[in-house]
């Protein structure tokens, strides 16, 4: 059975501040998605939340891009927003940066990652969700998953593993794209994937069957909108067992959190802290950076689901790791490396404060 599954996030309010999402909102967009299933749109969905981030996660059979399906987000949003505006709260709609849908919701704010497969007969997905964080904040997570047999055994004694991935990489400020194969070509690979301000792995493919095993969004807020409006906070839907990493292997990289940009303002670095459902909530110093895992098993397209997956004893001391990472970083208050550097704060709102510097400048006597 041929599956499309779809996970598309916004912004449409925080609840208090940046912090978290109203159930109000949830609500709504659940009442839409459940209209949806009822008219035949989508085979089933599942609506949650990562910090102040709606999360929609649909399978259908409408293929990838799907005007219909995009559509339903963007009017899910807009209804969410309704509600956001008529209980005050903060940044109402501020995902949304186009007064009218146009096609496809890539482009006019909210994160998309979407895959189309043919369902196995046991399929596992697991779903990562993240806020408070840019879209390159996967690519050393998916690096792990995929390339580097430190983490993932099956790369070395799996035989339907062992021929590797393929990894497609988009060079977010230019629009264009790259493709690598791993792991002849991982040198190559990481010469881009360690700066995730630019690059950001797109997929990634099984090298043998050329099935794809992960997507994630790429979507570039600030640059959308040409001005600081918040943060990405990408998802990244990854395929489980098989000719896939196993789930262990998937949530290995998670256990040592890895520095990423994002936090206050989207100015500043910190740990990329994996929580469970419950501690989704950013409020020290609005976040900092976070990701849940959702595990579903899916039958005919129902989304039987989800599974807590960080919700386990075993990430206890990566969150106790990230928060005493998180102290070292505020140590640094408005400080390099903590805030993020010059030629990355271009979309902030720091532009404004250099500009009325400008005129003060003088020149140096020679």
């Amino acid at each position: 059975m041929d599956i499309t599954l779809s996970a598309i996030k916004a912004d449409v309010g925080g609840y208090v501040g940046h912090s978290c999402t109203h159930p109000d909102t949830l609500e709504k967009a659940r009442e839409s998605l459940g209209r949806a299933k009822e008219e035949g749109i989508l085979i089933d969905y599942h609506v949650t939340h990562c910090g102040d981030d709606i999360q929609l996660i649909t399978t259908h059979q409408k293929g990838e891009d799907s005007e219909q399906i995009h559509k339903l987000a963007w009017d899910t949003f807009v209804e969410c927003t309704e509600v956001a505006k008529k209980l005050k709260l903060h940044g109402a709609g501020q995902d949304l940066l186009a007064d009218a849908f146009s096609g496809n919701v890539r482009g006019l704010g909210p994160g998309v990652a979407e895959m189309q497969f043919t369902e196995r007969k046991a399929e596992t997905i697991l779903i990562f969700m993240a806020d408070k964080t840019a879209s390159g904040a996967w690519n050393l997570p998916l690096y792990k998953m995929f390339a580097d047999p430190f983490n993932t055994i099956g790369l070395v004694i799996a035989s339907n593993m062992h021929s590797g991935f393929t990894f497609e990489v988009h060079d977010v400020l230019e629009a264009k794209k790259i493709v690598f194969s791993a792991p002849e070509e991982i040198y190559d690979m990481l010469v881009l994937l360690g700066a995730p301000g630019r690059y950001a792995v797109k997929s990634v493919y099984h090298r043998q069957t050329g099935e794809i095993a992960a997507c994630a969004s790429t979507q570039r807020l600030s640059m959308m909108a040409g001005r600081y409006v918040g943060k990405d906070d990408p998802v990244c839907i990854v395929r489980s067992q098989g000719i896939f990493p196993a789930v262990g292997e998937i949530l290995e990289p998670f256990a040592a959190p890895n520095i990423v940009k994002g936090w206050m303002r989207g100015s500043h670095h910190g740990p990329l802290t994996p929580v469970p459902f419950h501690g989704s909530k950013a409020t020290r110093f609005d976040g900092p950076p976070r990701v849940i895992a959702a595990g579903f098993q899916l039958a005919e397209g129902r989304l039987i689901g989800p599974s807590d997956l960080f919700d386990d004893i075993a990430f206890d001391r990566a969150r106790q790791n990230a928060l005493v990472m998180a102290d070292f970083l505020r140590y640094m208050g408005p400080f390099e490396p903590h805030r993020l550097p010059l030629d990355e704060m271009e979309y902030t709102t720091m532009p404004e404060v250099s500009e009325k510097l400008a005129p003060r400048f003088q020149p140096l006597d020679e």
